[in-house]
């Protein structure tokens, strides 16, 4: 489900700003800040069940902040950003979850781990089709029988 609709523009400005305070973009790693423009789309995207939560933490940030974050001097938004990491419970660890979870799943935040664009294999190669040789240890074992509840 797309929040787009879900958020206002404020919201979404505020979303902004607190995500690239939590993730800043790193000249040195080559990497974006949560706050661009892909991940940023990818948060609106897919935020789905995460939205109330969400919203009620970007709602606190803006009765903290009295304006929008990203007018605030640097100094006054760092102390926006604790007291809503000490006052905002759920909502506000779900923003930073949904922020992180989005920004670890970028292409290019991979490419910088080192980590390949695929599914991860043993030893990182793909498994022919048909070959069940991993299998064979879990095979071997004598069978476990339980009583069903």
């Amino acid at each position: 489900m797309s929040a787009d609709n879900q958020l206002t523009r404020a919201q979404r400005d505020d979303l902004r700003t607190i995500a690239a305070m939590i993730v800043p973009a790193s000249d040195e790693h080559k990497v974006p800040g949560a706050d661009d423009p892909a991940i940023q789309a990818d948060i609106l995207a897919t935020l789905g069940r995460d939205a109330k939560l969400v919203t009620a933490a970007l709602d606190h940030l803006a009765r903290l902040a009295g304006q929008p974050l990203a007018e605030l001097d640097a100094a006054r938004r760092d102390a926006v950003a604790q007291e809503l990491r000490k006052q905002g419970g759920a909502a506000a660890a779900t923003l930073v979850r949904v922020v992180l979870q989005c920004y670890y799943r970028d292409d290019r935040v991979l490419r910088s781990l080192g980590l390949e664009l695929r599914a991860p294999f043993p030893n990182g190669y793909v498994l022919p089709d048909g070959d069940w040789s991993l299998l064979d240890p879990v095979k071997a074992r004598s069978g476990t029988l339980r009583r069903a509840p």
